[in-house]
């Protein structure tokens, strides 16, 4: 059974939660805590940063892009990637371009930067427009890069009041995957701070 070694706040661990769900993989986990990380945590990521995965065979794999594919090569149903190479090779894109269409602003409006929270509402715009021409962010379905996002979509709300109002195609969006199972349990840990 694999490891995963986990913080209930983190937006990047949300990310393996949801796919370990979706795949139906059992697995041990092991909450660090954010403000405290334990030694043992940098022997398995030097960075310190979570989420990291740990197998049986003594594979090791922190970076949560990383371990999404991993997880979903390893285990391919259900998949998260379209059969369409091309919707494949755009959704990847979206995951390479994350910090810049959405990671970098959240952050600034976490850490309280001024203009933040319009940089926010730009990168939520450029989400919608996305998700004016198709369903999901994978493409005709539904896949890894929703999974992606929607850690940060789900705790700009729930912590700091983002409104999605403005941004139906999105706000449709966000309804259509808190009906799955696996993405329904983020929605309360998107408020834990």
């Amino acid at each position: 059974m694999p490891t995963l070694y986990d913080a209930a706040r983190c937006p990047f661990c949300a990310r393996v939660r949801i796919v370990l769900a979706e795949k139906r993989i059992a697995y041990e986990p092991v909450e660090i805590d954010l403000d405290d990380r334990p030694a043992s945590l940098y022997a398995k990521n030097p960075l310190g940063k979570v989420p990291v995965l740990e197998e049986d065979g003594g594979l090791v794999l922190p970076e949560s892009a990383v371990i999404m594919e991993y997880l979903d090569e390893r285990f391919p149903e259900p998949p998260l990637w379209p059969a369409d190479a091309a919707e494949r090779a755009l959704g990847r894109l979206l995951i390479e371009q994350f910090d810049r269409r959405l990671g970098d602003q959240y952050y600034a409006l976490r850490r309280g930067e001024p203009d933040a929270g319009e940089a926010v509402e730009r990168s939520l715009a450029g989400l919608d427009a996305l998700l004016e021409e198709r369903p999901y962010l994978s493409g005709r379905d539904y896949g890894l890069a929703d999974i992606a996002y929607v850690p940060w979509v789900l705790r700009a709300e729930a912590r700091f009041g983002v409104d999605l109002h403005p941004f139906p195609a999105l706000a449709d969006w966000r309804d259509r995957l808190l009906e799955r199972p696996a993405i329904q349990p983020e929605r309360e840990l998107a408020s834990v701070r």
